[in-house]
C-alpha cells in the first residue's frame, strides 16, 4: 500500500473513533455540575451548578462537542473527556 492510502485509513479511523466517543450533553452537564461544586461549598448547597447545567446548551459537532451558557463556551468534549473551560 502506497503511505497516501495509510494515511487516508489512519485519518477515517481517528475519525470513526471520535464520533463513536464524542461526549454526550448529560456528560457536560455533569462536568458543570462537579466543577461549580469543587469551586465554592456554598455554590454546592444552593444548587448553582445544577441550575447552570440546566441553563446550559449542547451542540455537537460530529467528532467533537461543547456546550454553552449565556454565549459564552463552558466545556469543551472529544475522545469521551469534557474539559471545563475556566
Amino acid at each position: 500500500m502506497s503511505k497516501s492510502i495509510i494515511s487516508l485509513v489512519v485519518v477515517a479511523l481517528v475519525l470513526a473513533l471520535a464520533a463513536m466517543t464524542n461526549p454526550t450533553a448529560d456528560q457536560h452537564r455533569d462536568a458543570i455540575r462537579k466543577a461549580v461544586a469543587e469551586r465554592s461549598t456554598l455554590e454546592r448547597i444552593f444548587g448553582v451548578g445544577v441550575l447552570t447545567a440546566f441553563a446550559s446548551s449542547y451542540r455537537s459537532l460530529g467528532v467533537a462537542s461543547y456546550s454553552v451558557v449565556n454565549d459564552r463556551t463552558v466545556t469543551v468534549g472529544a475522545f469521551g473527556m469534557v474539559y471545563v473551560v475556566r
